[in-house]
C-alpha cells in the first residue's frame, strides 16, 4: 500500500465545478481533484516553470509533475470522450488571502474564505476601515510609481528595470 501524499496549497477554489458538454448522450463523469485543477493552473494558465510550480503547492517537483500528468490525462479524456467533467475533491489546503490597502497600504493576512465566511470584496482594511484594497500575491512587485504589479512591467508599460535606472 502506497503511503498518502503530502497536501498540496492550494491557491482558490475554481469558480465552476462542472462542465458539460453540449450532447448529453455520454452519462460518463471524469472527477478532477482540487489540486490537479491547481496544477493546471499554475504551469498552463499561469506559465510558470515545474520548479516555481512545485513551491507555490509545496510539493516536491516529481510530486507536482504527477499531479500535472494525472491532470492533464483527465482533461483530455474527458473532452475526447464527451464526458461530464467535475471538479472536487483532493487533498489539499487553501493558502491564506494577502490584501493591500489602496489608502493607508497597510498589509494583511486573511484566512481563505470557508463556506459562510466573508468574501474579500467584503473585508474591510483593519487599520483604517478602508474598502478599497488589492488582492497581493507572491509575483507582485512593488513599483516606483507605488503600486504593485505582476511581472516587469508598471502600469506606464515600462520595465520596472528601466524605470530604476531613469530615477
Amino acid at each position: 500500500m502506497s503511503r498518502r501524499r503530502c497536501c498540496g496549497l492550494v491557491e482558490e477554489i475554481p469558480y465552476s465545478k462542472r462542465f458539460v458538454p453540449d450532447n448529453q448522450r455520454n452519462v460518463a463523469v471524469s472527477e478532477i481533484l482540487i489540486e490537479e485543477i491547481e496544477s493546471i493552473r499554475l504551469k498552463d494558465v499561469e506559465g510558470l516553470d515545474q520548479q516555481m510550480c512545485a513551491e507555490a503547492m509545496g510539493v516536491s517537483r516529481t510530486t507536482f509533475q504527477r499531479i500535472l500528468q494525472r491532470a492533464r490525462f483527465k482533461v483530455a479524456s474527458a473532452l475526447v470522450q464527451g464526458q461530464t467533467i467535475l471538479i472536487r475533491g483532493g487533498n489539499y489546503i487553501l493558502k491564506n488571502r494577502v490584501f493591500e490597502c489602496l489608502d493607508c497600504h497597510h498589509v494583511w493576512d486573511v484566512e481563505p474564505c470557508e463556506k459562510g465566511a466573508k468574501h474579500g470584496y467584503e473585508i474591510p482594511c483593519p487599520a483604517c476601515n478602508s474598502m478599497k484594497k488589492i488582492k497581493v500575491s507572491d509575483e507582485d512587485v512593488r513599483c516606483t510609481c507605488g503600486r504593485r504589479h505582476q511581472g516587469d512591467r508598471c502600469c506606464g508599460g515600462m520595465k520596472l528595470s528601466e524605470q530604476s535606472t531613469k530615477f
